[in-house]
This record gives C-alpha cells, structure tokens and sequence, in this order.
C-alpha cells in the first residue's frame, strides 16, 4: 500500500520529469506537492527556449523581484546579458555577496540548492536627470512619433498629426534632437512665417499642433529636456559578455518612476524597437543573446493608443528571431493584452489576491490560460501559494507546455537587499560607459538652423575692411548655407546610414605625413562619435521608419 508521502513524492517526481532536459538550463526550484516541496524533483526552463518569451505575475509581496533576482544570476552565470529596471532599488544587491541565514539555508534544502554567496557583474544606468547612475539618452528622431505620442499623453488624432510633423522635418532636413528642436519645429509651423508650410502638411489645424506644443512643454517642465539628447544609447552595449564568460546584468534605476511612469515604459518599449531594428535575424540559437525582464508591464499598456498596442504586438513576436527574450513582470496577467499574451511561452505566477469581485473574475481568468492539471485545484492553489512560490508552466526543447508545476523558488546568492551606496557609486565611475556617456552633447540641429533661416541678414558694409587673423579658438562656426528652397542644408553632404545604397565615393586629398595619429583622436572622441552616429538623422527624404516610427538604419 502507497503510503501518502510515497504517492506525493512520485507525484511530484511525475511533474518534474516534464521539466527533465540534458541541455543548459536555468533551474527555477523544485515541485511542491502537500505543502512539501521534493528536492530532487526540479524545475527548469532550457536556455534555448527564453527567447520564446515569459510572464512573471503575483500580488504586492509575493517574491516577483526575487524570482527576477534568480533568474538573472542564473542567465548571467550562462553568459546571456540581462537587462532589467529596477523600480525599488533593491536589485542593486546583485552586486553585492549574499549573507547566508537559517531561512536561505532551509530554502536551499527545499530546492536542491547547494546555495553559495556570489556576485554578479552590472552595469548601472538611469534616464539622463532622473537617477545617480551612468546616464542615457534618446533623440527625438529616433524615439519616432508613436513612441513620443506615448510619452506625450496624445490621443490618436493629436498622434497622427505628430506624425506628420515629423515628416515635415524629415523632408526638410531638420533634425530632431532634443525637446528644443520639436518645440522650435511645431513654433514655426503655428508662427506667421510657418502658416504656408502648415497647410502643406494637410489636416493639421493649428489649434492640434499648439496642443502637442503644451504637451511637449509640460514634458519639459517634467525633466524631458534632460532624456532627449545625445549621446544616444548604443543597444550593442547591452550585450556585453565580461571577460570571465558570465553575461554583464544592465541595471536601469527607475526610481523616479512616479513621476513620468510613461517616458519610463516607454523608454524601455524603444529599447525593444532598436534590438528588434538592428540585430541581425539569428532564429533558434542554443541560448538568448539578451534577455529583457521588463518589470512593471502593466505601465507600458495603461493608455495605449491601438498604433502602439499594435506596434508592441509585433515587436515581441518578430524580436524572438533577432536571439531576444523578453519576460514581462506585473502584478496581473490581465495587465498584459491578450494579444501579447499569448506569445509568452512561459508563466511565474506568484500568489493573486480575490478580496473584489474584480479580483475573482481576474483568478477565474488566470486558471482557464494552465494546461489541464489532475494535481491542483489551480483556484484554491493560485490564493495559497506561500511568499517565493509559484505555479510555473513552460515551453520544454519540443515546444509543447510542461506540466503545471507548484514550485518553491530558490533563494538568490546574491544580495536579497540594495548595495551600499558606495559599491554603486565605484562601480558607476570604473564603468568604460561612463565615459561614452557620461557628458551632454549639443550640436546642431532643428532649433539652431531655423533660428538661422529666421534672423535677419546681415547688413553689407560699405567698403570691405581688411581682416586680421582671428586668434585661435575664437573663430565663429560657420551659419548653415541655405539650399534652393530657402531651407538651412548640410553641406558638403555627409553618409547616410539610412539610406539604401552607399553615396558614390568621392575624391579625397591624402593627408599629410603624421596626421594619422591626429584624426584618430579626433574620430574616437565620444562626441564626434555621437555626432557621426546620428548625423543621417538629418537626411529625412530617404529615411525609412519602423512600426513604431523609429528610425530604420541600414545594418
């Protein structure tokens, strides 16, 4: 006769051998059956199959940030980066040695662990003006007009005409940069001088395009002005392996979130857009060559127009190719667009609370997305889970749903509470990033070559006066010349990376003897590097843009 702690071991055995695999593997913790979790009988998510996307879901306090905290040390130690916010501060310990205690011994029983104190390498970065870390920036031109109309508060007409002010600027070769060159573009349009180019636009009344004029301001007055700018966040410093093999852990510190939860979501939705845009399209690989644990989803959705919902929907289903994961975290899963949804192949879901008639219908709704389970009743079980437990279904290496898995997590190694101060603020300043990124660049752009086409001439004297050389570093930079339509241009014409076929060659004196060492400062200074990087940006009648209106740049 099967004793009943027999009948749960082999139960619980049963489950685990749908999560068996011989390949690398991410171990999330072991089955519990009766309240008694069984250490050998584990759960594992293979490393092949993170990029077919996930969902971590639980209440307020039900150990979501420690389940993101395992699985990025277990990515890391497999040398797949990770890039994560960090919406409380306290992921800033994944820098920090864990400190062993009773509670993380006895969870390393449970889970099979044989748990150690470890490190993981991160890199701290924060939007330019909102955090202590290394800053990042945007530009205007390639955020694009529906990701803007996001961070905006625009609804669909206001999006469309944005959209159509852009392209105006693209066609004139304005670019935009920062929040002074949008303001200075929508400022002309709605001036006297703009009145002819505005009704070229077509559909744009001047009263929409002075509300996205107030919007653009209110966002100025919120420390947009600091975000927008360069030098523009490279997504190829997202990858980065360290030296030792292990993934480098990207920390982006959003603890300003309150105060413009959209440019926040957002921020990270353009993230997304410029991985799915410039990697190269790689198909199943044997591990991810990023993933992305986006905590806080539900702020990505509130308020979405359905351009961006549709834009979201196709960036995380067409993003899987390019090696990406992304794993959304947030309190319901009804916070996530059905859409979106159903593209993630695997579920943490942490405990979910039914006090309201609203949260009933939200657990109701949970249980009808489990496979069909024999062991649970997933409605008693979903409002029972302990703290750092989850009912847990993926996608195995045949592609088909695992069986749902009552899972203890295991603990972190590293830090489960936010790094001293100093240890961030050293490992800021050692970061080879802050020196790309760490000083504002301003150079010209839309509002310099507009208020250049508006100032008045120049009076001509009357007899040309002799000129004397102008002392060094005093001489003036030149005004933009002005092409055939009156408009400020480049010139001479600079590479477009935009553009589809290469500009011809053209013919170039050899430089001098010893001038090699010279240009090669000048061209790995940060800010000449930015400058090059973004300067296509200008050329708008060639440019292609993304569903999201992002810039599409020629790989």
């Amino acid at each position: 006769m099967t004793t009943p702690a027999a009948a749960a071991e082999q139960a619980a055995q049963r489950i685990a051998h749908g999560y068996d695999t011989t390949a690398p593997a991410v171990v999330v913790g072991s089955v519990v059956i009766d309240q008694t979790a069984e250490p050998t009988a584990l759960v594992r998510i293979p490393l092949s199959m993170f990029n077919r996307h996930g969902l971590v879901a639980g209440a307020t306090g039900t150990g979501k940030t420690k389940t993101l905290q395992v699985l990025a040390e277990q990515l890391s130690a497999a040398g797949v980066p990770v890039f994560m916010p960090d919406i409380k501060g306290d992921l800033t310990g994944l820098a920090v040695s864990g400190e062993p205690n009773a509670k993380i011994q006895q969870r390393a029983r449970d889970t099979g662990d044989d748990w150690a104190p470890a490190t993981v390498p991160v890199e701290f970065l924060s939007l330019n003006g909102q955090g202590t870390a290394i800053p990042v920036r945007a530009t205007i031109d390639s955020f694009g007009p529906i990701l803007l109309s996001k961070v905006l508060g625009l609804n669909e007409t206001q999006e469309s005409t944005l959209g159509l002010i852009v392209h105006w600027a693209d066609q004139r070769n304005l670019p935009l940069l920062d929040l002074k060159d949008l303001r200075a573009v929508i400022m002309h349009l709605t001036s006297d001088e703009g009145k002819e180019d505005l009704r070229g636009l077509g559909g744009v009344s001047k009263a929409t395009a002075g509300v996205i004029l107030r919007a653009v301001t209110n966002l100025d007055a919120q420390g947009g002005d600091r975000f927008f700018g360069e030098p523009e966040l490279q997504v190829e410093d997202l990858l980065r392996v360290g030296a030792d093999g292990r993934g480098i852990v990207t920390l982006f510190e959003a603890s300003g979130l309150q105060t413009n939860p959209a440019l926040f979501s957002t921020f990270l939705m353009w993230l997304l857009a410029e991985l799915f845009e410039q990697l190269p399209e790689v198909g199943d690989v044997d591990k991810p060559k990023l993933v992305f644990l986006f905590d806080e989803a539900h702020l990505l959705f509130a308020d979405a127009s359905k351009a961006f919902l549709q834009a979201v929907q196709q960036t995380v289903k067409l993003i899987r190719s390019k090696g990406v994961g992304v794993f959304f975290c947030t309190q319901l899963p009804t916070d996530v667009p059905a859409a979106v949804l159903s593209q993630l192949g695997a579920r943490i879901q942490h405990a979910l609370r039914a006090f309201t008639p609203d949260d009933q219908k939200a657990l109701k709704a949970t249980v009808k997305t489990y496979p069909i389970t024999q062991d649970y009743d997933l409605s008693a079980a979903l409002t029972s889970l302990g703290t750092g437990e989850a009912i847990v279904t993926v996608l195995s290496e045949k592609g088909s749903p695992t069986p749902v898995a009552w899972t203890r997590v295991r603990a972190p190694r590293t830090l489960m509470a936010p790094a001293p101060p100093a240890t961030v603020a050293a490992a800021v300043a050692a970061s080879p990033l802050f020196a790309r990124y760490g000083s504002d660049v301003d150079r010209e752009s839309a509002y310099e070559m507009l208020t250049a086409r508006l100032a008045p001439p120049a009076p001509t004297p009357s007899a040309p006066a002799p000129s004397a050389p102008a002392p060094s570093g005093s001489a003036a930079p030149p005004a933009p010349s002005l092409g055939p339509d009156g408009w400020p241009s480049l010139t001479p014409e600079p590479y477009n990376p935009y553009l589809d076929e290469p500009a011809p060659p053209t013919t170039r004196s050899q430089p001098s003897p010893g001038s090699g060492s010279g240009l090669g400062e000048v061209l790995s200074n940060p800010a000449v590097t930015s400058f090059m990087k973004s300067l296509g940006s200008s050329l708008g009648g060639a440019l292609g843009r993304s569903v999201f209106g992002t810039r599409k740049r020629r790989r």
